[in-house]
């Protein structure tokens, strides 16, 4: 089963990181491959958010994501559902004083039969560029 996991620590308000992370439109700042998505009128548990993202050959691929658990200042949490690839994942903030927050963010798929053969490489893959990405977000959030 494809997984990941990291934990960073930005130099910002708790209240500020929470609201970047789960604004969706900010990903397209801060997740290189991600060409679209949009915010929900409202995030809840439920809501959708629609997500194209970059395929094979630069097309794009349907990834929506429905919020699974969404907690204000502290955990937001998510699935995809659409694509070929259906990861789960959830992000846990924690103030650490004043102007400094740290954010845990991981990722899970449970793929099956014939997925698991062929797309647990490339998913994992794909995760890892995910945790990588957490450091753009960090110097984003830090150069506010």
């Amino acid at each position: 089963m494809p997984a990941a996991q990291r934990t960073i620590v930005i130099e910002r308000p708790l209240e500020a990181v929470f609201s970047f992370f789960c604004t969706p439109s900010n990903d397209v700042r801060w997740r290189p491959h991600v060409k679209q998505i949009l915010d929900p009128p409202e995030m809840r548990p439920g809501a959708r958010i629609r997500q194209v993202i970059a395929g094979p050959g630069g097309r794009g691929i349907d990834a929506d994501i429905e919020v699974t658990d969404y907690a204000p200042s502290s955990h937001y949490a998510f699935a995809v559902v659409a694509g070929p690839a259906r990861p789960r994942g959830e992000f846990v903030f924690t103030s650490m004083g004043p102007g400094s927050t740290s954010v845990t963010f991981s990722l899970s798929a449970d793929l099956g039969g014939f997925k698991k053969l062929l797309m647990s490489g490339p998913v994992q893959k794909s995760m890892d560029g995910e945790m990588a990405s957490l450091d753009t977000a960090k110097r984003l959030l830090e150069s506010e």
